[in-house]
Order: C-alpha cells, then sequence, then structure tokens
C-alpha cells in the first residue's frame, strides 16, 4: 500500500532540491528541501498510544516510509519529534491543535451563521467615534468576541496543525471523524473559515494527494528541463 503513495518520493523531493530551480520554489527557504528520518514502527505506535487516535493511512505510510517531516507544501510539512518523553508536533502554530482531543470527531460544521450576522451587524466603525482611542478600545472588544467564536478549541478537535503559508493562514489535517484524512485550509485571520481543499474535480482532497500535489507542481519549477 505504501508503494501506491510513496514510492520514490523521498529521492523525488532531494533532486528537486538539488535541482537548478529548487530555491524558486516557494516556501524552499523555509524548510530548504530537508526530510526528517522516517519513523520507526515503534515510534509511530508510541505516537500513536499517546495522542490515543490512529493517524490517517496515508499521513501514516509518509511518516514510516519518506519522513517525519520537513519538505513540503508551502514553508514545509511540521515535523513530528518526541522531546522529555513526549510526542509533539512543531511549526508556527503547531500548537493550536489540542493532542489531548485528538479521537474527538471534528465538527461537521462551523459558527452559527446568525451569530457571526450579529457580531458582524456590532463590528464598529472609525466614523462613530470622536476619539480614535475609544474607536481602538471598542474594535479590540469587537475583535476579542470574533476570535473567541472562530477560534474557539472545539471547533479544530480531531485535527492537526501541518502546514503554514504564512500570515497566519495554516493548513489542518483531519484524524478523526467523517472527513478523516482529509487537507482543510485555514485563514481565519483573514476573516475566511476553515474550508477543505478541493482536488481538481472537486472532491476533497487527502494528504497524498495534498503532499504529490505539491511535489509535481514543485518539480516543474526547480527542474525546468526534466
Amino acid at each position: 500500500m505504501a508503494d501506491q503513495w510513496w514510492a520514490g518520493v523521498r529521492e523525488r523531493v532531494e533532486a528537486a532540491g538539488a535541482g537548478p530551480g529548487g530555491g524558486d520554489v516557494f516556501g524552499a527557504l523555509g524548510h530548504t528541501w530537508v526530510l526528517e528520518d522516517p519513523l520507526t514502527r515503534g515510534e509511530l505506535a508510541g505516537l500513536e498510544a499517546q495522542i490515543g487516535v490512529r493517524l490517517p493511512q496515508e499521513y501514516r505510510a509518509f511518516l514510516l516510509h519518506v519522513g517525519a517531516g520537513g519538505a513540503g507544501p508551502a514553508y514545509g510539512l511540521f515535523p513530528v519529534r518526541r522531546a522529555e518523553g513526549r510526542w509533539r508536533w512543531e511549526g508556527d502554530g503547531a500548537d493550536l491543535a489540542d493532542l489531548a482531543r485528538l479521537a474527538e470527531p471534528f465538527p461537521e460544521g462551523g459558527p452559527d451563521p446568525a451569530l457571526l450576522a450579529e457580531i458582524h451587524a456590532r463590528r464598529p466603525e472609525e466614523e462613530d467615534f470622536d476619539d480614535i482611542e475609544d474607536f481602538d478600545a471598542a474594535f479590540e472588544a469587537w475583535d476579542e468576541r470574533w476570535e473567541a467564536v472562530m477560534f474557539a478549541p472545539e471547533r479544530t478537535v480531531g485535527a492537526l496543525v501541518i502546514s503554514h503559508l504564512g500570515c497566519a493562514q495554516r493548513e489542518w489535517l483531519i484524524v478523526s471523524g467523517t472527513h478523516l484524512g482529509t487537507v482543510w485550509s485555514d485563514r481565519r485571520a483573514d476573516d475566511v473559515d476553515l474550508v477543505p481543499l478541493l482536488d481538481e474535480d472537486g472532491t476533497p482532497m487527502t494528504f497524498a494527494r495534498w503532499y504529490t500535489g505539491w511535489l509535481e507542481k514543485a518539480e516543474r519549477t526547480a527542474l525546468p528541463e526534466a
């Protein structure tokens, strides 16, 4: 089964990184084309025992046959590492994922639209204030309420942050629930809610398609004559 997704992928990544256009691939300065060593089966078993959930099959196979993280979409695939006796994912925003709640199903929907509409309607406007300090205070209070709804911890149970694109934009891998194995875009910092990434045919993008799709595009830039 691993051959179906990952045969030769590590070698392809290394070749792309060494290619004449390797440095031109977006995010390459972040991950520098370095892949972590793969996990052993014992390490993977220990990781899954700690988090209380079996990881999606495509991702499990990647960890075993390609690497524990590193070179990948955007600024790279967040590595999973063991430190002080505990496993954790490392990267910008990785700590947004609650590792104690990964076995809980990722929720089906977002915030109540009526609640979001009510919050939007109360967004302060600068022209309604005579003093800029009063406006700043009102906007800060409004923004705290907005973030409390959009970034509520229960909205991302059953999911891991696996990559960041800069400007607080990230991507999540769903590890529990009906969306198991799919990758979601997170642009809540820009007031755009969590949404699944879609493949060219409109189907939700799984981890293997997410990673190999990036690699195919990266190869066209890094190896233009290949």
